[in-house]
C-alpha cells in the first residue's frame, strides 16, 4: 500500500513524489518513523541506494539466488596416492557413493598427491557407475588442455546429455570449447543439422549507438568473438590431412559401455562406417561465411527468440551471465526434438545492473539442473589464453 502525503508534518524528502519508487521510499520511512521495524527489498540498487541515505534498512531481493560458496561446479577433486590412479577405478570412488557426494554426470577428478598432473578424470552416472573419460577421438588437431576442458568436451559430445553450461573466467576456453564440439558434432559427426550460436546485445561499457545495416550486419559485430573462436577451429581443421578425406573413408567410433562385477562402468569403442551417409561429404569446413551460407552455422539475437521451437540443432548461448534465470528458462524451453543446448559464461564478468553472481540465469540454471539425468556442467578454471590474462583474472 502506498501512502500519499496529504499532511504539512511529514518528514521532507531530498526528492520528489514524482514517481512510484520515490512515493514507496515515502511510505517505507514514514512506516518507519512510527516505530516499525522497516526493512526495503528491491534488486534495484539505485533505489536500496536512496533508502540507506534515508536511514532505512536495505537488502537485496535474494529469491533464487546462489552465494559464490556453493554454486554447483560439476566436478570435484580427490587426491589419492599415486598407485591408486593404477586400478581401473580408485577405491576413493566408491567412498563418494557410501558418502552420497556425488549428483548425477558430476566429474570427479583423481590426482595423485604429489604429482598434480598426474590425474585421472570419471563421470558419475548413478548408482555405483562412473564412466572414464577419455580425450575423444575428433577428426581435427584439437584436443583439451587440461582436465576441465576434457571433462566439457565429455559432456559436449556425449548425445545423451541435452543440456550443458560451462561456466568460468576469461580465457579458460569456454566458447572455444562449444564451438569445437558443435561444429564437429555438425559437419563431421552429422549428429544435428545446423550449429545455431547466440548471445545476448549487452555492451561491455557505454554504447556508442546504433550500428549500420541490416540484422545479420548489426549481429557480425556482436558476433565477432564467435566469428574470431571459428577461425581458429576452421584454420585447424582445414590444415588436418584428414579433413580431405571423404566422410564414409573416416572411421567413426561408437561407444559401447559394459559393467564389471562392481557395477563400474567401461567404455569401449567399435567402428562405424555410416554407409548411409553422403559418399561426396567432406570434412574440409571452409571459412565461417561459406559455413552460414551452406545452413551450416546461424547467428542469431537472443531478442528474437521467444515463440520458436527448434529442432535438431546444436544451440550454443553465449555470454549467458548477463541473462536472467526468466530469460534462461525462456530460451531453454525453446529446445526442441533432437536438439542440444550449450550455455557458456563468466558469473564473475556481468555487464547487467540488475543481476550479479548469485542471481544471474547462468548461476541458476545450473543449479536448478544439478542431478538431471540429460544435464552436465563444468566449470573452468584454469586460463589458457595468457600469462598475462591468467593474472589478470587473479589480481583484479
Amino acid at each position: 500500500v502506498i501512502f500519499i502525503p496529504n499532511d504539512e508534518k511529514l518528514p521532507d524528502l531530498p526528492f520528489y513524489l514524482n514517481c512510484n519508487d520515490n512515493k514507496i521510499l515515502f511510505t517505507a520511512l514514514v512506516k518507519k518513523q512510527e516505530g516499525n521495524d522497516v526493512r526495503f527489498i528491491s534488486k534495484d540498487i539505485n533505489a536500496r541506494v536512496k533508502a540507506d541515505a534515508l536511514g532505512i534498512r536495505t537488502e537485496d531481493y535474494k529469491k533464487e539466488s546462489i552465494s559464490a560458496d556453493e554454486y554447483y561446479k560439476g566436478w570435484i577433486n580427490v587426491d589419492v596416492p599415486a598407485v591408486e590412479l593404477k586400478r581401473d577405478f580408485p577405491t576413493i570412488l566408491d567412498k563418494l557413493v557410501d558418502e552420497k557426494a556425488l549428483a548425477i554426470n558430476e566429474f570427479v577428478l583423481v590426482t595423485s598427491q604429489h604429482n598434480p598432473y598426474n590425474y585421472r578424470v570419471f563421470r558419475y552416472l548413478g548408482g555405483r557407475h562412473f564412466r572414464i573419460v577419455h580425450d575423444p577421438l575428433l577428426k581435427w588437431p584439437l584436443k583439451s588442455r587440461n582436465a576441465q576442458q576434457l571433462m566439457a568436451l565429455d559432456a559436449l559430445l556425449d548425445p545423451t546429455l541435452d543440456f550443458v553450461t560451462l561456466l568460468g573466467p576469461a580465457g579458460t576456453g569456454k566458447t572455444f570449447i562449444a564451438l569445437l564440439a558443435g561444429l564437429h558434432e555438425v559437419l563431421v559427426a552429422e549428429a544435428y543439422q545446423k550449429l545455431l550460436v547466440s548471445r545476448p546485445v549487452i555492451p561491455l561499457g557505454p554504447d556508442i549507438g546504433y550500428l549500420p545495416g541490416d540484422v545479420q550486419e548489426k549481429l557480425q559485430t556482436w558476433m565477432q568473438p564467435i566469428f574470431d573462436n571459428a577461425e581458429v577451429i576452421m584454420h585447424a581443421a582445414n590444415k588436418s590431412k584428414s579433413t580431405h578425406m571423404s566422410y564414409d573413408e573416416q572411421p567413426h567410433e561408437e561407444h559401447e559401455s559394459s559393467s564389471d562385477a562392481h557395477g563400474h562402468q567401461h567404455t569401449t569403442f567399435k567402428k562405424n562406417k555410416h554407409k548411409h551417409r553422403g559418399k561426396d561429404k567432406k570434412a574440409s569446413i571452409g571459412n565461417v561465411h561459406d559455413l552460414i551460407h551452406h545452413g551450416k552455422l546461424s547467428l542469431e539475437a537472443i531478442t528474437y527468440m521467444r515463440g520458436r521451437s527448434i529442432p535438431y540443432q546444436y544451440i550454443l548461448f553465449d555470454e549467458v551471465q548477463n541473462l536472467s534465470p526468466h530469460e534462461v528458462k525462456t530460451l531453454i524451453s525453446r529446445v526442441g526434438q533432437g536438439s542440444k543446448i550449450v550455455m557458456c559464461g563468466d558469473p564473475s564478468q556481468i555487464d547487467s545492473p540488475y543481476l550479479d553472481f548469485s542471481s544471474n540465469g547462468l548461476v541458476i540454471g545450473s543449479d536448478k539442473f544439478k542431478g538431471q539425468s540429460l544435464f552436465a556442467t563444468v566449470y573452468l578454471e584454469v586460463s589458457e589464453r595468457s600469462a598475462l590474462s591468467r593474472l589478470a583474472g587473479e589480481l583484479l
